[in-house]
């Protein structure tokens, strides 16, 4: 119990972060300031932030035309929801 608890909190945390960085990478796009690394804003889809983003991407139109940045973001979802699923399975066999 004590698990879903802190996975629960700990995703919603990462998806604020997200949230907040890709708003804030936007941004200083737009004002032609120095930008979020794309690897930072990969690095948190990797840790779950992944929703967070692809509602960012969607919501400021950002990262949403590089072929290769939505190329690596995909392959991190897919990760995520195969592990789900993996882990959803495993679960019911008990």
């Amino acid at each position: 119990m004590t698990l879903w608890i802190l996975s629960l909190g700990w995703l919603a945390l990462i998806n604020l972060v997200t949230f907040q960085v890709w708003a804030a990478d936007k941004r200083r796009a737009i004002r032609r300031e120095r930008r979020v690394p794309e690897a930072t804003l990969l690095r948190l889809c990797w840790l779950g932030g992944w929703p967070a983003a692809g509602l960012s991407m969607r919501m400021f139109r950002h990262k949403s035309v590089k072929r290769d940045f939505k190329r690596k973001f995909n392959g991190i979802v897919w990760f995520h929801v195969l592990g789900m699923v993996g882990t959803i399975i495993a679960f019911q066999t008990f």
